[in-house]
């Protein structure tokens, strides 16, 4: 989901007085929106709840945002997850850079992709 989006969804609804917490991994655009709370992962997009397949990091993950929206002691409170990505911070340089790829490397991570949908949408489906 488009973070722009999330943030200006969750500034609507605080001025209702619903109270939110964002979780995120863009966070110069959470933190330009002007949210209350923000709960910052610095992983790639798309994985603001935790690691893929890795429920005790999803678990911490909101564990961690329960306690920002329970805790935040101003507006615009933005708190870091001390989760990471990789020990190795070259992820964040190399992350779908594809000229770094062969076209065979794309094509096998192409393939992985469509085995984790595929299993995505049959647990959906089983639920």
């Amino acid at each position: 989901m488009c973070h722009q989006t999330v943030s200006l969804a969750a500034r609507h609804l605080e001025e209702h007085g619903i109270p939110t917490v964002i979780m995120g991994c863009a966070k110069d655009i959470v933190e330009h929106c002007g949210v209350p709370r923000f709960l910052f992962s610095d992983f790639p997009l798309g994985n603001s709840a935790g690691r893929p397949f890795d429920a005790g990091s999803q678990v911490q993950t909101l564990e961690l945002a329960l306690r920002v929206l329970e805790q935040a002691p101003a507006a615009r409170t933005t708190v870091q997850s001390p989760l990471r990505w990789s020990a190795d911070a070259s992820w964040k340089r190399d992350y779908l850079d594809l000229t770094k790829l062969s076209p065979e490397s794309i094509a096998e991570r192409r393939k992985e992709f469509d085995v984790v949908k595929t299993v995505a949408r049959a647990k959906r489906e089983a639920s």
